[in-house]
């Protein structure tokens, strides 16, 4: 009995490129709303040191991280909704 057979590993159903193109997409996706949590929280802690200082700069920092990660947000979602259009158009079925 094989270890994949078990847990079903994505990889060993492959049968053509759009296959892979979903897996790559997936695992891309999981990995940019990781990083956009990540710079949430270091955005929010920014705004909390800053807070009880008078350094301007630090909460502005804070806030343009907290900027940038939404910013990111849509960027990803936008491309998101492009990839699952172009599959449609294209025909491609269970791209995303």
């Amino acid at each position: 009995m094989d270890i994949n057979s078990i847990f079903g590993s994505p990889l060993t159903q492959l049968t053509n490129v759009a296959g892979l193109v979903t897996i790559f997409l997936n695992a891309i996706f999981v990995i940019a709303g990781l990083i956009l949590l990540f710079y949430f929280i270091l955005g929010g802690i920014g705004m909390i040191n800053s807070a009880g200082k008078n350094d301007p700069r630090a909460a502005e920092q804070a806030k343009q991280t907290v900027t940038s990660a939404l910013i990111g947000f849509v960027v990803v979602i936008a491309a998101y909704w492009i990839v699952k259009l172009t599959g449609t158009l294209l025909g491609i079925q269970n791209l995303i």
